[in-house]
């Protein structure tokens, strides 16, 4: 069975000792039931992993000492970001979750006009930290070292607007070509995706007039929570490392 591992954003190195953060430590004392002495893996962010081991548990205290670097990296040499429309509550939650499983990059979470859930200042502030934490929650399960950014939302005109780099592919149930039609990413590529019921037509207008390309996955309509779940799947799988 493999350690468990645990995301701290502090400075970490071999020899270091200290307190894991609240959080951490509540999961790793009551939820996992560590005891002193079981072996954890911490990492920051930062690159590579750290292996450490529990010295002291007392309540809800759980003291660690790190005891070695590895410089490994579990990322995909596919590079996708994904412009996901924002979609209601555990929806966009899962969404973030099993992309980040699936080897994205980095996560621009989109204002669509027809998005259910509208954020905006200190509401869209706390949003975007509590996505953060799933998304570092998701690096712990599946064993990446490099934790994605998750963006401020944006309105898609807006993020259009500054979007440089990377191929666009959006998805749209009434597009003639596949995923399987393009050629290979030669940099990188940007995944859009809408909110629940889509975009709206002048949202879709603007998507192509900055050059995006419309791919179907197939005759189905897939809900939103899916759908680019299953596009960044077939992606890895045509060019990435399924």
């Amino acid at each position: 069975m493999s350690t468990p591992r645990f995301y701290l954003a502090q400075p970490l190195a071999p020899g270091a000792r200290f307190s894991l953060p609240p959080g951490p430590a509540r999961h790793a004392a009551r939820a996992l039931r560590l005891m002193e002495g079981d072996a954890i893996t911490l990492f920051n962010g930062r690159g590579g992993e750290y292996a450490a081991r529990i010295e002291r548990i007392h309540k809800d205290e759980v003291a660690v000492s790190v005891t070695g670097f590895a410089d490994v990296e579990r990322e995909s040499r596919l590079r996708v970001m994904l412009a996901q429309g924002i979609s209601s509550g555990e929806r966009m939650d899962y969404t973030l979750q099993k992309a980040v499983e699936l080897g994205v990059s980095a996560i621009q979470p989109i204002s669509a006009r027809r998005s259910v859930v509208k954020l905006a200042g200190e509401r869209a502030d706390k949003r975007v930290v509590h996505w953060q934490g799933v998304v570092a929650s998701a690096c712990e399960q599946c064993g990446r070292n490099q934790v994605p950014l998750v963006a401020t939302p944006l309105t898609l005109a807006h993020w259009l607007g500054q979007h440089k780099d990377g191929r666009l592919l959006f998805l749209s149930p009434l597009a003639e070509s596949r995923l399987a039609d393009l050629p290979a990413p030669t940099v990188a590529d940007c995944l859009v995706a809408g909110p629940e019921g889509g975009f709206e037509a002048d949202e879709i207008a603007a998507l192509h007039a900055a050059g995006a390309i419309p791919v179907r996955l197939g005759p189905r309509v897939l809900r939103t929570e899916t759908a680019a779940l299953a596009a960044l799947a077939a992606m890895q799988t045509l060019w990435g490392d399924f």
